[in-house]
C-alpha cells in the first residue's frame, strides 16, 4: 500500500482561488510532469507569494488545501495557444494561513535564512509532519 504524500503548489492567490473554484490545480505554468507525481489521496497545499499572477503585492501566505481526487492529469486549451495540464482537486473549506506565522516551525524552512527560494521551484513534496502543521493551522482540525 502506498502511502500518502503532501505536496506544495505556489501559483498567485488569484489563481489558486480560480483552481479552487474549478476544482483543478495547475502547476509549473502547466507542465504535466509535477502533477504525475501526484496519486489519488494525496494533499495538496496552495502557497502564494503575491495577490496577482502579474502584480507585485505581497500574500504570502497558504491559501487553499485539498485532496487529489483521481490523479488523472489532462490537458485543457485555454486559448491563445495555451494548453495547461492539470489535475482534478477536492479543495476544503480554510483559512489562510501566513507563512510568517509557521516559518519557525516548519523543517522546510526553520533552518533557512532565504526561505523564499524554496518556493521559486513551483512544486514540491513537503515532509508530512510539515503538512501536519499547516493543515491544522488551514483546517482547525489535525490530519492524521
Amino acid at each position: 500500500m502506498m502511502s500518502v504524500r503532501a505536496w506544495m503548489v505556489v501559483a498567485s492567490k488569484n489563481h489558486v482561488a480560480r483552481g479552487v473554484k474549478e476544482g483543478i490545480t495547475q502547476a509549473c505554468h502547466g507542465k504535466a510532469a509535477p502533477l504525475k507525481r501526484m496519486k489519488e489521496g494525496d494533499w495538496v497545499i496552495c502557497y502564494s507569494p503575491k495577490l496577482e499572477f502579474e502584480g507585485t503585492e505581497k500574500c504570502q501566505a497558504f491559501t487553499a488545501i485539498g485532496q487529489v481526487v483521481d490523479g488523472n492529469v489532462f490537458q485543457v486549451d485555454m486559448g491563445q495557444g495555451f494548453t495547461p495540464f492539470r489535475s482534478k482537486v477536492n479543495f476544503k473549506k480554510c483559512i489562510e494561513v501566513p507563512i510568517h506565522k509557521m516559518l519557525s516551525k516548519l523543517s522546510l524552512t526553520k533552518t533557512r535564512e532565504n526561505w523564499g527560494i524554496l518556493f521559486r521551484r513551483g512544486f514540491f513534496e513537503i515532509p508530512i509532519q510539515d503538512f501536519q502543521l499547516i493543515a491544522h493551522e488551514m483546517l482547525g482540525e489535525k490530519i492524521e
